[in-house]
């Protein structure tokens, strides 16, 4: 095709990237990718206003949304229950084992728990094809076989934000745009197959920041639906709210989207993380994330605005993540783990959500007993209108923590955490486990993101030193040490993606756009 470069070969190419789907995604990209660019640099005027003082607010020229008599499109069967999900990313092996897990919903994820390696990019789209045909299978190392059974959750894709190119393709000079190019691929591939099984297209959106980019997917939904001959409203997206901006837009999100709109989801980590990046000169210092609980003051009030603001207008309002990974040696730290994720999925059920996430199959039981108790037989709990929740712009704002603080250990964890997730993400494995915990991207995000804040405002430690950029390298030595030093892996470029970001004098919008420059 004129105009277009694939710049590395793969042996899944011809299969992946066949004349008419490298024909739609181009298409997709010519048509939106002006939108998309204007979009982005939105968000940084918007950035530059808020590092200069200015708070974000309800935006007036949409009033008339906000609680408006609206309803998003009825949800189709096989969403209808969402009472639990599980998220992972492409990988053949994982899909299999999500799919069998017991969820109602498996996330397939290119975003976050994606390294996106041009092979794991190619593979997972194959893996995806296979899935939705049934006709997926694995066979591990050790001869252990891989199938899916009868019962299998629903598939829902997760491409990569708008932030985010694919570099091995180029299109009229220019890097594709990688939330349309893993878009394109997936529904073109199974769109008409999804629906001739009974199912259909269904997606998660990632790290959207208004109603505007929101409208941006709206196109490109109704855009493909023509192009493939499909009725427009087949194709469902849940949006997750994980920026502090989109929780003043998350009406005016399912309003753009209403058609397709599937749902909200609450992110955690990545909301601290964007709460953070945008007042990171501005807001109070933040404690140790392991403080940032979901029932501080502002992650309550962003949750429970959710969960009004879908279920007011007939959306689904799924939680947020339980990252641990059982142990298969010691039952007491699985049994304290199931307590800590059953109080969690307490909250959650307790507060109107109509589900949530776990990171673990072994978690899908312990979530669902939870919801199963709140929903009995009903699929979800939209009559929970939760209209005794006032929320203003000032409570989304106050990021105050009570008796937050800032500790070595959590100094020492973030900066150890950085390092093994970064480390992981370069070898392309972008679901790690550390410490227990199923990390993603967004566990680096926050990591390398209250570094930045504690060392360029020079936090005080509970024990009243001052976290200085040395101090900072003194740990990350230690750190470093600990886990076998620069040589091993590929750390050695892990600290320089780490110090890039912690000590550059500007805040870096993404650590994945640092990253990727490291990838094949």
């Amino acid at each position: 095709m004129k105009g277009v470069e694939i710049l590395k070969d793969h042996p899944l190419l011809k299969e992946v990237l066949t004349e008419e789907a490298l024909r739609f995604v181009v298409a997709l990209h010519r048509e939106f990718n002006p939108v998309r660019k204007a979009l982005l640099e939105r968000r940084k005027t918007l950035w530059e206003r808020y590092k200069a003082g200015e708070k974000p607010d309800f935006p007036e020229e949409t009033a008339f949304v906000r609680g408006g008599s609206w309803q998003v499109a009825e949800a189709p069967p096989d969403l209808l229950d969402r009472r639990v999900e599980i998220t992972g990313p492409v990988d053949r092996k994982m899909i299999i084992n999500a799919l069998n897990s017991g969820a109602k919903v498996f996330m397939a994820d290119f975003e976050d728990a994606l390294s996106p390696t041009w092979d794991n990019v190619i593979q997972g789209q194959k893996n995806l094809y296979d899935a939705v045909r049934r006709q997926i299978d694995f066979v591990s190392p050790e001869g252990k076989e891989y199938k899916l059974k009868e019962k299998v959750a629903t598939l829902v894709v997760r491409p990569r934000g708008w932030h985010l190119v694919e570099k091995h393709v180029r299109v009229d000079g220019e890097p594709i745009s990688a939330s349309l190019f893993d878009f394109g691929l997936y529904f073109f591939h199974n769109a008409h197959e999804l629906l001739r099984r009974g199912s259909g297209p269904y997606f998660y959106l990632p790290k959207l920041e208004s109603h505007l980019e929101a409208r941006l997917w709206n196109q490109v939904f109704n855009f493909a639906q023509d192009y493939l001959g499909i009725p427009r409203g087949t194709i469902r997206a849940t949006v997750l709210i994980e920026t502090i901006l989109a929780a003043f837009e998350m009406e005016e999100i399912l309003y753009e989207l209403k058609e397709h709109a599937a749902g909200l989801n609450a992110g955690r980590w990545d909301y601290i993380f964007s709460c953070i990046k945008k007042f990171a000169t501005t807001a109070p210092i933040f404690p140790d994330r392991a403080q940032v609980t979901m029932t501080v003051p502002f992650m309550k009030a962003y949750t429970e605005l959710l969960v009004k603001s879908c279920h007011i207008h007939g959306a689904h309002a799924i939680g947020g993540m339980a990252a641990f990974i059982p142990s298969r040696k010691d039952p007491q730290v699985n049994e304290r783990a199931f307590q800590q994720v059953r109080a969690d999925k307490e909250r959650e059920a307790s507060q109107g959500f109509d589900g949530t996430w776990v990171a673990h199959p072994d978690l899908v039981p312990v979530a669902q007993e939870v919801f199963d108790r709140y929903l009995g037989d009903r699929p979800h709990q939209k009559h929970v209108k939760r209209e005794d929740v006032q929320v203003r712009a000032e409570d989304l704002l106050n990021f105050e923590v009570p008796g937050g603080k800032v500790t070595e250990a959590g100094l020492r964890n973030n900066i150890s955490v950085a390092l093994q997730y970064l480390n992981q993400w370069l070898l392309g494995n972008g679901a790690a486990a550390i410490f227990n915990l199923m990390e993603d991207a967004a566990t680096a995000e926050i990591s390398r993101a209250q570094l930045w804040q504690w060392v360029h405002r020079q936090a005080t430690l509970e024990d009243g030193r001052t976290v200085t950029p040395e101090l900072y390298q003194k740990i990350k030595e230690e750190e470093l040490a600990k886990l076998g030093g620069r040589e091993v892996g590929r750390y050695k470029e892990a600290e320089e993606i780490l110090d890039k970001l912690v000590l550059s004098e500007e805040f870096i919008e993404f650590l994945t756009l640092v990253a990727y420059d490291y990838l094949d």
